[in-house]
């Protein structure tokens, strides 16, 4: 019996460490922390390795907390403050505090000043909206990114931060379910929306 439970504790003891390694170790020697993978519109996704790991805060020149290197979060916002001169009321949080549960399909979400749309949602997802995604059980933080284009069925989305070996680019079918818009991926809350780009949609 002694030796059952030696032998259990010695296997939880490597899992651990396996699963440790695997979050926060760089596994992919093709790449180094820190290499540029990808961009859109001129700002860059950043290879950050294990996605458990975390570089140092990267704060803007005006001190607004853009986030953690090469976190996911770090890019979206970086992609906000940059090529739309946005900054978030609450800079901080993680992804999946960008999704707030209690505020209905369309509604402001002041933390972040943005628009928030439910997955389905009666608004079709657009370039440029934030997607943000539900914690897992290997990530209880939760995961965000950007959406990069919208085909007739499906979206392509950009991200940081993804793992080791996995694109920065990826696609999710698309739908219409009976009045509201569908993006079938199961992980996926719903997305967020500068205001300034639905008044721009309502104008022309």
């Amino acid at each position: 019996m002694k030796k059952a439970f030696t032998y259990l504790a010695v296997i939880i003891v490597l899992f651990a460490i396996g699963i440790y390694t695997v979050k926060n170790v760089n596994l992919n020697r093709e790449l180094q922390v820190g290499d540029r993978i990808d961009s859109l519109n001129g700002v860059y996704v950043y290879y950050n390795g294990g996605v458990s790991h975390s570089g140092e805060r990267n704060t803007a020149a005006d001190g607004y907390n853009i986030g953690i290197t090469y976190q996911c979060v770090e890019f979206v916002k970086r992609y906000y403050y940059e090529y739309y001169d946005h900054k978030m009321p609450d800079s901080y949080g993680n992804a999946k505090d960008f999704f707030d549960s209690k505020l209905a399909d369309g509604a402001w979400n002041e933390k972040r000043d943005l628009l928030q749309f439910t997955n389905p949602s009666s608004e079709i997802p657009q370039q440029g909206d934030l997607l943000i995604y539900t914690p897992t059980l290997w990530n209880r933080y939760g995961h965000v990114a950007i959406v990069s284009f919208v085909g007739a069925d499906h979206i392509e989305i950009i991200q940081q931060n993804p793992g080791p070996f996995a694109s920065s680019r990826e696609r999710y079918p698309l739908k219409k379910d009976g009045e509201k818009w569908l993006i079938e991926n199961e992980r996926v809350l719903g997305w967020l929306r500068m205001k300034s780009k639905v008044m721009l949609d309502e104008q022309s």
